[in-house]
C-alpha cells in the first residue's frame, strides 16, 4: 500500500500550521475525520479538506504533494513514521522531532531541524536561518538526530547545538556552529565569516574553505587524525562526500578561546 497522501489544492492564503498531520496523530481516525481536522493559521479558520485533496494510504508514510512557504511545522514532533514533502516548506519543519524521518524534496525556511532530538530530517534544496537552532529563550538547539542539507544554509547553522550531526553539501552562512556545546557541523561548500563563534565544544568540518576566522581561534597546524576517520565513517553513512572529506590531511583550530575553548574547527588543507 501506497503512503497517505495531502495534494496541495493551491498555494494557502495565509500561513497554515500543519504540526497535526504526522502519523501518530492521525493514527485510528477515519479519512473523514482527517479532512474536518481544524488547521491553525493565521487569520481565517480552515480544515484539512479546505486545503488538501486526500488519497487514503499507509498511514505509517504520509506524502504531501505540492509544497508552499507558507506550510509551517510540517513534521514538528515526529516520533516515528516518515513523512515525505514533495515541494517546499516554511518554518519550523521538524521542529522537536524524535525519531522517524522528514524528507523536504524542496527548500526550507527558517529553523528548521529546531530543537531536534531524534531522528533524520533531509532537505533537498535549501534550508533558511538558524538550521537545527533554538528559538529565542531556549538554551539549546538540536540534541540529537541528524539533519543533512543537501543545498545552502542560511546564517547561524547549528546554533547552540548539543548532540547531532548537522550536514550541509553546500555554502553555510555567517556564524555557522555559533555557540556550539557539542556535536558535529559538517559543510561542505565555503562557510562565511565567523565560524564557531563563541563554541565551547564540538566540531566543525569546513570542506570548502571559510571566508573570515575569528581570531579566537589557535592554528594548531596539519594533522590525520584517528578521531576524524571515525567520524568520516559514520557521516559517510548520510553523505560519501562530507564522510570523506573528514579523512584529511586538515588543518585543526582549537577554540573558541573567547568562550570555553574546547572546540574545533577542520579546515581541508588540500
Amino acid at each position: 500500500m501506497s503512503g497517505f497522501t495531502f495534494r496541495l489544492r493551491a498555494p494557502p492564503p495565509q500561513r497554515v500550521d500543519l504540526s497535526g498531520l504526522t502519523p501518530q496523530a492521525l493514527a485510528g481516525r477515519t479519512l473523514a475525520e482527517i479532512a474536518a481536522l481544524p488547521i491553525q493559521t493565521t487569520r481565517s479558520a480552515l480544515s484539512v479538506g479546505d486545503l488538501f485533496d486526500i488519497r487514503e494510504g499507509d498511514l505509517d508514510e504520509i506524502v504531501f504533494e505540492g509544497g508552499e512557504e507558507r506550510l509551517d511545522w510540517v513534521g514538528a514532533g515526529l516520533g516515528a513514521g516518515a513523512i515525505r514533502v514533495v515541494g517546499d516548506v516554511g518554518v519550523e519543519a521538524g521542529r522537536g522531532m524524535t525519531g522517524g524521518a522528514l524528507t523536504i524534496e524542496g527548500g526550507a525556511g527558517a529553523f528548521a531541524g529546531s530543537g531536534l532530538r531524534g531522528g533524520l530530517l533531509k532537505i533537498g534544496g535549501d534550508a533558511g536561518e538558524r538550521l537545527g537552532g533554538p528559538l529565542a529563550g531556549e538554551t539549546e538547539g538540536m540534541s540529537g538526530g541528524a539533519i543533512h542539507v543537501g543545498g545552502n544554509a542560511g546564517p547561524r547553522a547549528g546554533d547552540k547545538m548539543r548532540r547531532g550531526f548537522l550536514l550541509i553539501e553546500g555554502d553555510a552562512g555567517d556564524y555557522a556552529g555559533s555557540r556550539m556545546i557539542a556535536g558535529t557541523l559538517a559543510i561542505g561548500g565555503r562557510a562565511g565569516a565567523l565560524p564557531g563563534y563563541l563554541m565551547n565544544r564540538g566540531t566543525i568540518l569546513l570542506a570548502g574553505g571559510v571566508v573570515e576566522m575569528a581570531p579566537t581561534f589557535l592554528d594548531c597546524g596539519v594533522f590525520e587524525l584517528v578521531a576524524a576517520r571515525l567520524l568520516a565513517d559514520h557521516v559517510e553513512t548520510m553523505s560519501p562526500r562530507l564522510g570523506a572529506a573528514f579523512r584529511g590531511p586538515l588543518r585543526r583550530y582549537a577554540g573558541d578561546l573567547a568562550a570555553l575553548g574546547k572546540g574545533e574547527i577542520f579546515v581541508g588543507a588540500r
